[in-house]
């Protein structure tokens, strides 16, 4: 609770922040079969829509990144609020899908400006022992503001379809204003000559940038953050349409199975998830989580109860709600100067993943509703075998300096 409060409660209003842009993006997710039947639209249509936010969030999130590590991220951190607001206002004003597609763009530049100088701030503000706590409460907010996200779409949308994003856009008014007022600036890394690397690095073009991660040490956990938000978005963009095409499930149906699958991932990461990371390592808990994704995802086509539909989500979403804070805690440690500029090679691979995943899974889906869960458990199985070939090289932490000689 301290380093939630400490430094005038900055880790607590960026979880707030997060937590309100990714329930924004989670919101679309159970409205999309009224949206559907409302445009006449495919659901390869649905998943270009969910692709455009990620695809605007992946060509802005190193610019982002930059402008963190050189003028704060504070201002950072509020433009992209005000983006978001606008966007989410326009999205439920809109009439016709080319107005949508523009509003998801903008909410992808807006998040793409919040993500990269949230995650390097908390690392800012935390010393390495803190530092899977302190991210751990990020991801909580952003895990548990995605899934949620389509809980209270779903529940609010009873009052009005639109009425969802008009709530958002306020929200995101107030936390900018809150934030504007009330976050203390971070103090920016150290300039050395890391940081003079750093800037060269950032300069180059965003496919450049891609190809020089390769190098990276921590490019093997890029890469399974980009096959883990695969098949997250496989499974979570047709998710509601599969819920009420195969088993005619009404919204609220749906928004308790996604509200209640996340609450225990959301609460692990805010409590206990340091201690897991402390005690098992990266490695362990990676690969495990990897694996359980993986069984648990096809599990949901063999499942045809209420309650056995709801236990096989609540633990996909466990197992990713653990996933994605663990590889950021990785890729933070294995970094000292370069928190900005990691935090938006994490994104753009988040990004890539959330633009692939959909479009594939609104593709298949137009062919056989089963398709996009076979291929997301099948890739997420290959990640996991993946992780087990490059082995514990590439997925632990280095060692702090103070360890023996």
């Amino acid at each position: 609770m301290s380093l939630l409060l400490r430094n005038r409660g900055s880790i607590l209003l960026l979880m707030i922040n997060i937590f309100i842009v990714f329930v924004g993006i989670g919101l679309v997710i159970p409205i999309l079969p009224k949206f559907m039947d409302m445009l006449h639209i495919t659901g390869s249509t649905i998943g270009l829509m969910v692709a455009a936010f990620s695809l605007s969030q992946l060509v802005f999130s190193p610019v982002a990144g930059r402008l963190s590590d050189k003028i704060g991220r504070k201002p950072i951190i509020v433009a992209g609020m005000l983006i978001f607001a606008v966007s989410e206002w326009m999205f439920g004003a809109s009439n016709n899908v080319a107005l949508l597609f523009i509003a998801r763009i903008l909410g992808g530049v807006g998040a793409a400006l919040i993500m990269p100088a949230v995650l390097a701030y908390a690392a800012d503000v935390t010393t390495q022992q803190e530092r899977a706590q302190g991210i751990g409460f990020i991801n909580a907010a952003i895990t548990t503001g995605f899934i949620i996200g389509p809980g209270i779409g779903g529940l609010v949308a009873q009052f009005g379809v639109r009425v969802p994003f008009y709530c958002a856009a306020i929200a995101g008014l107030v936390a900018a204003t809150i934030t504007f007022l009330l976050l203390p600036g971070a103090q920016k890394a150290e300039s050395d000559e890391a940081e003079h690397v750093l800037d060269e690095k950032e300069s180059l073009p965003l496919w450049k940038q891609l190809a020089l991660s390769v190098k990276e040490p921590y490019f093997i956990s890029l890469i399974i953050i980009f096959i883990a938000s695969f098949g997250l978005a496989n499974f979570e963009t047709i998710f509601t349409l599969y819920m009420d095409d195969k088993f005619g499930f009404t919204t609220l149906d749906i928004a308790y199975i996604i509200t209640f699958g996340s609450i225990a991932g959301a609460v692990i990461q805010a409590t206990i998830f340091g201690q897991i990371l402390n005690k098992f390592g990266e490695f362990k808990v990676i690969t495990t989580c990897l694996l359980g994704a993986a069984i648990f995802i096809v599990l949901t086509l063999f499942v045809h109860k209420y309650w056995l539909i709801f236990a096989v989500t609540f633990l996909v979403f466990l197992a990713m709600d653990v996933l994605r804070p663990a590889l950021g805690t990785l890729m933070s440690k294995m970094t000292i100067n370069q928190q900005g500029y990691v935090a938006g090679l994490n994104s753009a691979y988040t990004s890539l993943g959330n633009i692939v995943g959909p479009i594939v899974a609104g593709a298949l889906y137009d062919v056989n509703i089963d398709y996009p869960y076979w291929v997301a458990g099948l890739v997420l199985f290959l990640c996991f075998l993946l992780s087990l070939a490059t082995g514990r090289k590439y997925l632990t932490a280095p060692k702090q300096q103070t360890v023996s000689k």
